[in-house]
């Protein structure tokens, strides 16, 4: 049988919480939490992203966690807490739930940027 990107998303939720804004600044200013952009860098160029977040594609996302991958990222570490998020919630969800699957501790889905940017959390400009 097969399985919709709805069910996919539902099956991620299940997984990795979603958290507000303002839990998401209170955990990132609590300490060493990593928050990463999964949207692709032309939406980040023209919308910007959260302050001090990495963006990593969500297509390159498991190549840049894996400690095993040539494309590791040392800022992935699985004992370090990550906040995921995109531009709705979709894509960081199923991002997240690789992250657990990779042996990640702590996932978070911020679910997405406008929320963030409309809650008042700081903002690093677009670049476009």
């Amino acid at each position: 049988m097969a399985t919709s990107v709805k069910q996919m998303i539902e099956a991620a939720d299940a997984v990795v919480p979603r958290i507000t804004p303002q839990v998401a600044q209170e955990l990132m200013m609590a300490g060493d939490v990593l928050v990463v952009d999964v949207r692709d860098a032309p939406e980040v160029a023209r919308e910007g992203k959260v302050a001090g977040a990495i963006n990593i594609s969500r297509g390159l996302l498991e190549f840049r966690a894996d400690p095993a991958s040539a494309s590791h990222d040392p800022q992935f570490r699985t004992d370090r807490p990550v906040i995921v998020y995109c531009a709705s919630g979709g894509r960081s969800a199923l991002g997240g739930k690789a992250l657990k699957e990779l042996g990640f501790e702590t996932v978070y889905n911020l679910g997405g940027f406008k929320a963030w940017a409309e809650a008042g959390g700081p903002v690093d400009q677009p670049t476009a």
